[in-house]
C-alpha cells in the first residue's frame, strides 16, 4: 500500500479544474486562490508521479491517464458525500445541508410557492438551490454536486430512486384574437408546424411537448428559440406563434398582464410528470423522501 495518500482535497480540485476547464474559475468554485488550487494539483501530480494536466497559457488539457482519474475520483467524493450524509441522516430529517438542482420549467413556478413554507417548518434546513437542465442537472447528481434532483419525466436519469409528486398537464397558449379561435381541448392536428415556438435545445419540455403532439413534421418545423418560459409568452402575446405551457405555470400567473389564452392539449401524452430523484441506495433516502411529501404538499 502506497504509504501516502491522495487527499479528499486534491480531488475536489482536480475535479473542479476539469469540470471548468480553467484554473482561475476553478478555484472560484472551490473558494481557494488560484495558487492553492494550482499548488494542490501539482501535489498530486508528484504524489501519483505522474502528469494528468497538460498545462498552457491558453488551455487546460488532462492527458488519458488524467481524465481516467478524474473518473475514479468522481466515484470517491461521492462515496465521501455518501459517508458525510450516513452520519447526518442519523440525527434530525431534514436538516443541516441539502443541494437540490431545479429544471428551469418548474424552479421559477413551484418554488416560489414552497420554499417560504420550508423556511418556516424546517428552520434547521440550509438548502441550496441551482437551476440547470435536466441533463446538467443529472450529471451533478451522479458527480456528487447535488444531493437531489427536481425535474420532469420521461427523462433519462440513470440509476436513481425517485419520489413522484404529480402529472403537470400540458396547455397550448396562442394569442387571445387568434383567427382559428381553437377549441375548449386543442387536437396536435390544430397546431400550425410554422407557428409552434418551443425553448431551445437542451430543454425537456421541448420533447415532452413535441411528443405529446406526436407529429414528427412538428419536429422538423417548429421554432427552438425561447431561452424560458416567459419569453416564449412574450413572443406569442406579440402575434409570433404559438406555444406549449405545463399547467404549473399558468397556475403560477406567466399569463397575467398578457392578452394571451391557454386552451389543453388534447392528447393521451399531454401531461409531464414532476418528480424528485436521488443516487440509488443513498443512506439520504428517507429524507428525501420526506422531501418529497413537503414537496407535494405544495
Amino acid at each position: 500500500m502506497s504509504t501516502y495518500l491522495p487527499t479528499i482535497k486534491q480531488l475536489q480540485y482536480l475535479v473542479a479544474l476539469h469540470e471548468h476547464a480553467h484554473f482561475g474559475r476553478a478555484a472560484e468554485s472551490c473558494f481557494v486562490s488560484q495558487s492553492t488550487l494550482s499548488a494542490g494539483i501539482r501535489e498530486l501530480e508528484s504524489l501519483l508521479g505522474v502528469t494528468l494536466v497538460e498545462r498552457s497559457r491558453r488551455v487546460v488539457r488532462f492527458t488519458p491517464l488524467g481524465n481516467a482519474v478524474v473518473a475514479k475520483a468522481h466515484r470517491l467524493l461521492r462515496e465521501a458525500e455518501e459517508l458525510s450524509d450516513l452520519v447526518q441522516s442519523a440525527g434530525q430529517p431534514l436538516a443541516g445541508e441539502l443541494r437540490m438542482s431545479v429544471i428551469p420549467t418548474i424552479a421559477p413556478f413551484l418554488l416560489p410557492k414552497i420554499l417560504p413554507r420550508l423556511r418556516k417548518e424546517r428552520p434547521q434546513l440550509k438548502l441550496f438551490l441551482r437551476e440547470e437542465t435536466s441533463a446538467d442537472a443529472i450529471e451533478s447528481l451522479h458527480h456528487g454536486r447535488a444531493d437531489c434532483v427536481l425535474l420532469a419525466l420521461p427523462f433519462v436519469t440513470g440509476e436513481v430512486d425517485m419520489e413522484s409528486l404529480g402529472m403537470d398537464p400540458l396547455y397550448v397558449a396562442f394569442p387571445k384574437d387568434d383567427p382559428r379561435d381553437p377549441p375548449a381541448e386543442v387536437p396536435p392536428s390544430l397546431i400550425d408546424e410554422g407557428r409552434l415556438l418551443l425553448l431551445e435545445d437542451g430543454h425537456c419540455l421541448k420533447e415532452h411537448a413535441l411528443a405529446a403532439c406526436n407529429r414528427p413534421e412538428l419536429r422538423a418545423s417548429a421554432t427552438m428559440i425561447g431561452t424560458s418560459l416567459h419569453t416564449l409568452v412574450q413572443m406569442v402575446d406579440n402575434g409570433l406563434g404559438v406555444t406549449m405551457l405545463p399547467q404549473m405555470a399558468i397556475d403560477a400567473g406567466i399569463l397575467h398582464d398578457t392578452h394571451v389564452v391557454a386552451r389543453p392539449l388534447k392528447s393521451p401524452n399531454a401531461a409531464r410528470e414532476i418528480a424528485l430523484v436521488w443516487r440509488k441506495n443513498s443512506p439520504r433516502s428517507d429524507e428525501f423522501r420526506l422531501l418529497a411529501e413537503e414537496l407535494r404538499a405544495g
